[in-house]
């Protein structure tokens, strides 16, 4: 049993598609079925799954409950598609790696976004296009983790966790605007004259919120020890400039939270700053953007808004 009632926990929902790499797995369900896939999973139940795209990520954000054993403020939940029986594997390969998720829902072959909000999740990641877009429709946080090839280093402890702005951390108000007309000019009127009214919250501004809590239990454990080595780093990297970048500020300040680092490239690619940034994970709501990208930084997709809406 766990300490702590997850009501009272910083929560992230997985799935296996999105922690480990099942390519081989997945193709043998394709191609055989089922029963091979079932069958597959007892014969190898001991051979750990490689490491996927969100593992990094998960890896570290976990890593926040050492730095905080009395209170262990976050919690990763596995959510699944597959059945009890076959997730038998992923938790063996969860305990290889020294992941501590203890909970976990198996659905069977059946989406399990419907539980996002029973876990108190602030994030649910996944594989799954479809699963994402259930979750993303009924108003909660999920994301798709997109294909890469990704390097963990396991001597750096920090966790660095960005995002774009428009459709992700807040609404789509100004991205709707923009996709009008495609008129960069009145983005940036409508933007200047609400440079004082802030964003209302997107999918992912709990999330944000959540960790920029976080921040602030690390600079107040940073008092007391100045030797303590701070976790998370979060950045903002959205396309916008200035004078458009002043609706952000009024935005994050109005919510009492800040980003250690933001950049307005103005439509500059991403990548540039993001080979340099080497997040551990980046959000973003236009798929353009993330396949322009670096192709080793783990890309999430986060499908909401005007920007994923079918174009006639």
């Amino acid at each position: 049993m766990s300490a702590y009632a997850i009501e009272s926990k910083f929560v992230i929902g997985v799935s296996s598609s999105a922690l480990f790499d099942l390519s081989e797995s997945h193709q043998i369900y394709l191609d055989k079925g089922y029963n091979d896939y079932r069958r597959h999973q007892e014969a190898h139940i001991d051979q750990p799954f490689p490491t996927g795209v969100a593992f990094p990520f998960i890896r570290r954000f976990l890593g926040i409950n050492k730095a905080f054993p009395e209170q262990c403020p976050v919690e990763v939940v596995m959510l699944s598609r597959n059945s009890s029986e076959t997730g038998l594997r992923i938790f063996r390969s969860i305990q290889h790696y020294g992941l501590d998720i203890t909970r976990a829902a198996f659905m069977a072959g059946h989406s399990p976004h419907k539980y996002v909000p029973a876990f108190n999740a602030s994030l649910f990641l996944s594989a799954n296009k479809n699963d994402v877009q259930q979750a993303i429709n009924a108003g909660y946080p999920a994301g798709v983790v997109l294909p890469s090839v990704i390097y963990d280093d396991g001597q750096d402890a920090e966790l660095r966790v960005a995002f774009d702005f428009d459709g992700v951390i807040a609404d789509d108000e100004a991205e709707a605007v923009y996709k009008k007309n495609h008129s960069l000019t009145e983005f940036v009127a409508h933007e200047t004259e609400k440079q004082a009214i802030p964003h209302q919250p997107g999918p992912l501004a709990g999330l944000f919120k959540n960790l920029a809590f976080m921040q602030r239990l690390e600079e107040a454990k940073r008092q007391e020890d100045p030797s303590y080595q701070k976790i998370i780093r979060i950045a903002i990297v959205t396309a916008r400039n200035a004078p458009a970048h002043e609706r952000v500020v009024t935005t994050l300040k109005s919510w009492g939270v800040s980003a250690d680092e933001s950049f307005f490239l103005g439509g500059m690619d991403k990548a540039r700053i993001l080979s340099v940034l080497k997040p551990h994970i980046f959000f973003d709501d236009q798929l353009s953007h993330l396949q322009a990208s670096a192709s080793n930084i783990p890309m999430v997709h986060i499908p909401f808004g005007i920007a994923n809406k079918p174009t006639r």
